[in-house]
């Protein structure tokens, strides 16, 4: 199992590259989005 990481803002453009590379190597990943309501 590898390791965990939560990203925040993983709907913006860096977040969800992040999450995707670390996908690639391994990582389990949980990300936070901020509500379109702000």
């Amino acid at each position: 199992m590898g390791k965990k990481v939560l990203i925040t803002g993983g709907s913006g453009t860096v977040g969800a590259n992040l999450s995707k590379l670390l996908l690639k190597k391994g990582y389990q990943v949980a990300h936070l989005s901020r509500s379109s309501k702000v």
